[in-house]
């Protein structure tokens, strides 16, 4: 039996997801969780075979939440939904323990298939985050916004940020209030987490 945790914000997902695996002979869903923030507790109660769950909340950094699954339930696969996805992204996930990465479009018998994978020790991409993370969706920055961004990423200061491109402190300070702007960004370091989500950096 493939014990499972499913871990989606919206109420009608989170049901039809359960609906769908708890159909399957094999599957059973242990527990469903709301927030992302419950999951840490949830997981270390129950020790499940794989997590499930969706990542395209804007909440948490996708990496982080990751993290603390495995960390939690260093055991379990996690198997991560989402909306957008981009090689820096699908590379960090991967990096921080993910064992299967499934687009929110994906039809119901690919989610199962992939989590009876997982549950084995499969890694598994299905095709729709394969053709996303090769060809991400166009980036709105210009390419100094994007540079100017990138060694903002760095956490340096403004006047630092201006020294190392040789550019005047208020051009700097503009380039970045763009980025935030497009981004919807309450700050330097939430425009940097969005831009690599992305894939604009």
């Amino acid at each position: 039996m493939i014990r499972v945790v499913v871990a989606e914000e919206m109420s009608l997902l989170r049901s039809a997801l359960c609906v769908a695996l708890s159909s399957e002979e094999e599957i059973e869903v242990i527990a469903q969780v709301a927030r992302v923030e419950e999951l840490p507790e949830v997981l270390r109660r129950h020790q499940p075979d794989v997590v499930l769950v969706d990542l395209a909340s804007e909440v948490s950094p996708p990496v982080k939440v990751v993290a603390e699954i495995t960390g939690a339930a260093p055991d379990a696969a996690v198997l991560a939904i989402g909306r957008r996805w981009s090689p820096a992204v699908v590379e960090e996930l991967l990096d921080a323990g993910a064992h299967g990465l499934v687009g929110m479009d994906a039809p119901v018998e690919a989610l199962v298939g992939a989590v009876r994978e997982v549950a084995t020790g499969e890694r598994v991409i299905d095709a729709e985050v394969a053709v996303r993370a090769l060809r991400p969706p166009g980036s709105p920055l210009t390419r100094r916004e994007a540079e100017v961004l990138r060694v903002a990423a760095e956490g340096l200061p403004l006047k630092d940020i201006a020294r190392r491109l040789f550019l005047a402190h208020g051009t700097v300070r503009n380039h970045l209030s763009a980025v935030m702007r497009k981004a919807g960004a309450r700050n330097r370091m939430e425009a940097v987490w969005h831009a690599r989500r992305h894939g604009w950096i």
